[in-house]
């Protein structure tokens, strides 16, 4: 081994990696926009969904229910109008994406009876939202059957009746249920993924493709220095793009850091030699740098959607949850949430450990020696 022959390599690469700014810039400044994007536009929470009202009674009690679903922030009162046929029609032009129809007697039926129907309309062309929606409308209507309930049975009685079950919930690591909370950990694994074997596969084709890389072969320099050389500016790369998620996601969205930042340093470079193994391995089997790209995200695409970044493994099916099992990012994200989010021990986490060291060892080995033989 030779220290100055692998330091050499090593400048050479950064030289290259400076040569190209616009690649810098961008593979600086990707983290900072996705971070953004995800954080404020990735989000479940459903509010202001515009409402259209059909009220054909008018009376107080009608007032009181629309009070209720205006003060419950779901739903913003949008349209009042006077016919089925406008309330079609807002929804039909997704003006409107939910409609309240209340009965000419509502009134009169809450007064002698208690009790009375409206009709609730959804448009399930979004069916996100319109889940949402409909969860929250029933919500609302079971919180303000209860109110009316409860003063009726104290006008008549003179009491309150208690529930005999009141559930006291707890919500924790994430009391505010912020979306942010989920995102921006998740988001590092998809950065280092993607990135890294991103750069690094264009980065050795770009080698090849410019006539250098047999320039390289016949020096005394080894192969396995040669691929050291120049996977550690890319190393170095990751770490800022890590480094600077953290930092935003801490000081401006409020994501908190509960676990020592050396551990979650540890485990990310831990992940990062799959993705730089990833990148290895593409480019020994691409010829252009656009091939090289393409071999990557063939890879990143099926490893985002099922390692969980945005949907639940849990509520995928069974072969797409056993597919989901041979992506390091699925290890990864659970790691990195529980060290975030949780503070988790590293002894609750040795099994995604285990699992990404398997991964790194096998897919960086495969990548050596591939890449050794097309260098022979």
């Amino acid at each position: 081994m030779s220290f100055y022959r692998l330091l050499s390599l090593i400048r050479k690469e950064v030289l290259q990696i400076l040569r190209d700014p616009n690649t810098l810039f961008i593979a600086v400044m990707i983290p900072i926009v996705e971070l953004f994007l995800l954080g404020y536009a990735a989000t479940n929470d459903v509010r202001n969904v515009p409402l259209a009202v059909w009220d054909q009674d008018r009376g107080p009690a009608a007032r009181a229910l629309l009070d209720a679903f205006q003060a419950a922030d779901y739903f913003r009162l949008a349209y009042v109008v006077d016919s089925g046929q406008a309330l079609q029609d807002l929804l039909d032009a997704g003006r409107a994406r939910a409609g309240l129809i209340i009965p000419p007697d509502y009134t009169d039926q809450i007064r002698t009876q208690g009790r009375a129907q409206v009709a609730f309309v959804l448009d399930g062309s979004d069916p996100t939202v319109a889940a949402k929606s409909l969860s929250a409308a029933e919500l609302i209507g079971q919180a303000h059957a209860t109110r009316i309930q409860s003063q009726r049975w104290q006008r008549m009685r003179g009491v309150v009746p208690q529930p005999p079950l009141e559930v006291r919930t707890q919500v924790w690591y994430n009391p505010d249920l912020k979306d942010a909370y989920f995102m921006v950990p998740g988001l590092i694994g998809v950065i280092l993924s993607a990135l890294s074997s991103v750069l690094t596969a264009t980065a050795v084709v770009r080698e090849r493709e410019r006539g250098t890389i047999e320039q390289l072969i016949v020096t005394p320099i080894r192969p396995w220095e040669l691929v050291v050389g120049k996977l550690i500016p890319y190393v170095f790369i990751a770490v800022v793009d890590t480094l600077e998620v953290l930092f935003i996601g801490s000081v401006w969205f409020k994501v908190p850091i509960r676990s020592p930042l050396m551990d979650i340093l540890l485990l990310s470079g831990l992940f990062l030699i799959s993705g730089l193994g990833v990148g290895l391995l593409a480019s020994t089997l691409a010829s252009t740098q656009q091939e090289a790209i393409l071999m990557v995200w063939m890879t990143i695409l099926p490893s985002i959607f099922l390692s969980g970044f945005f949907f639940p493994i849990e509520a995928m099916p069974k072969a797409l949850q056993w597919l989901s099992y041979l992506f390091p990012l699925r290890y990864y994200l659970r790691i990195i949430r529980a060290q975030m989010l949780k503070g988790a021990p590293l002894s609750l986490l040795r099994g995604d450990i285990a699992a990404l060291a398997l991964f790194a060892l096998v897919i960086m080995g495969a990548a050596a020696v591939r890449f050794r033989k097309r260098l022979d």
